[in-house]
């Protein structure tokens, strides 16, 4: 059974999927689903424990030999990663039955949870396989499946959204596809361990910089990095609040660990980052992401969106990580990925109660619930406080990393700028707090309730969790920091 953790990892979700549909009682599949995901979540906890303790695993599937065959490589990068995409999963989907009763109908509860079920088993499987074809495949299970959720949603916009974002996710495959059909043509191998002993010898060639500049647009596109993010505002905003939730929390670390994973290990540091200048590029796109979403997203009157925009923005703390190219760096960066997981999952849980009360997230229409739902607010403005970098949260710890690296550089003009952005955060916080503190209900005649407690339960402990890991930092910073040496040859 342990030795076969990697592909269970991977197969649990998948064959559940199908399942799904034979149960066809919206309470058992929903309990199914949250079984396998579960599931999922135990299994990335021993997976992370046993990289840990006793370093990468490789997992050849069928017994044939890598790099002939396929294997799913485990190391602490994607441990961490895995632990992040499961237990977020887990978490939401404890509120997804009462979420979806008013936002989906009924008799598309079941396809709902495939449609869930396989968007995570892309997620997983991106983040588990060695094979680099295997990720493109698995990009695709869980792309298709995303756009589906997305056009799930209540207004006609859902599936305006879901369309941009199939046609911008289908360009960003489609320049991944051909970067690794180009790695092939070069090498000869697809195994990605194998790729970075073969690519070296052809590195100077002009197909090898095509092909990784194919690779780096395409994942940037489905990281929703500035400029290429134009996709993601309207996909979080007009899916299904649980999708929201699920995918804000997961799908652009995805992307993030494909950056990452791609340019340190595959194509290697010296030339992703000395033969071509990445990080004057990545620098500058980072800090202006940062700045324009941030102010885009004081100007919105849909919650959703201002924390859509505020997501934009966040990516751009993890990109100037990326950029500096140093191991305390990507310790800031894979620290805010996690960090950033626990945010965006308790805010838009949040959000999806408020939708479940109120029938929308219209700012207007948030007056006064800071009283009426004290509960469900406050888990709000806490998961606010730590987007802004409040201490005591995990954002603080997320910035204070950042910061932290900056500095050692002697990149004094960006760490002050890193504290303005921060500082806009502040204004589009305060605008919801204001709204729901400050300002009496439209109908005083009307009272919300609280939410329910099948949505206040995971809510909760997305919100302790980002006081307890902005507190007790071990867990997270030594994954990361494990992750970010080993990228760097460093023995921790």
């Amino acid at each position: 059974m342990i030795t076969h953790l990697p592909i269970l990892q991977v197969i649990v979700p998948l064959m559940s999927a199908p399942i799904c549909l034979l149960l066809n009682r919206a309470k058992l599949v929903w309990l199914f689903s949250l079984l396998a995901s579960g599931l999922a979540f135990i299994i990335s906890i021993l997976l992370l424990q046993q990289v840990m303790i006793s370093g990468v695993i490789s997992y050849e599937l069928g017994g044939w030999q890598a790099p002939w065959g396929i294997e799913y490589r485990i190391d602490k990068l994607n441990a961490f990663l895995l632990l992040i995409i499961s237990g977020i999963s887990t978490v939401v989907l404890v509120a997804a039955q009462t979420s979806i009763e008013k936002e989906i109908p009924k008799d598309k509860h079941s396809y709902f949870y495939v449609l869930y079920l396989l968007s995570l088993t892309g997620m997983l499987g991106i983040v588990a396989t060695g094979d680099a074809f295997n990720v493109f495949v698995f990009l695709e299970i869980s792309s298709l499946s995303a756009y589906a959720l997305i056009a799930m949603g209540q207004k006609r916009q859902a599936l305006w959204a879901s369309y941009q974002y199939l046609i911008m996710g289908t360009i960003g495959a489609t320049f991944i596809l051909i970067a690794i059909g180009l790695m092939y043509q070069m090498t000869g191998t697809l195994n990605m361990a194998d790729l970075s002993q073969r690519l070296p010898e052809v590195a100077q060639t002009r197909t090898v910089f095509v092909s990784f500049t194919f690779l780096i647009v395409g994942v940037c596109l489905k990281l929703a990095m500035f400029p290429l993010h134009l996709w993601l505002p309207n996909a979080y905003a007009y899916a299904p609040s649980i999708v929201t939730a699920f995918f804000a929390a997961t799908a652009t670390k995805v992307a993030v660990y494909l950056l990452i994973r791609f340019t340190f290990s595959v194509f290697g540091f010296s030339f992703s980052f000395t033969t071509i200048p990445l990080q004057t590029l990545f620098m500058a796109l980072g800090l202006i992401g940062i700045f324009i979403a941030s102010t885009t997203a004081i100007y919105q009157n849909n919650v959703k969106h201002i924390f859509a925009y505020s997501s934009i923005a966040q990516i751009g703390y993890m990109i100037v990580g990326f950029s500096l190219s140093t191991a305390a760096g990507l310790t800031a960066t894979l620290l805010h990925m996690f960090n950033h997981a626990l945010m965006k999952g308790a805010i838009f849980l949040a959000l999806a109660a408020v939708i479940y009360r109120v029938g929308n997230v219209e700012l207007n229409n948030l007056r006064g619930l800071g009283r009426q739902m004290p509960l469900t607010m406050a888990a709000i403005v806490l998961g606010g406080l730590s987007l802004i970098g409040v201490p005591l949260t995990v954002g603080f710890v997320s910035k204070w990393y950042l910061l932290t690296a900056l500095v050692e550089q002697g990149w004094w003009p960006v760490a002050v700028l890193i504290l303005l952005g921060s500082m806009l955060a502040v204004v589009y916080v305060w605008r919801v707090v204001e709204i729901a503190y400050f300002k009496a209900p439209l109908d005083e005649n009307i009272k919300v309730k609280e939410a329910p407690m099948s949505f206040l339960i995971p809510i909760w402990t997305l919100v302790i969790a980002n006081i307890y890991f902005g507190i007790d930092t071990r867990l997270s910073v030594q994954v990361a920091q494990g992750a970010a040496q080993s990228l760097f040859g460093v023995s921790p």
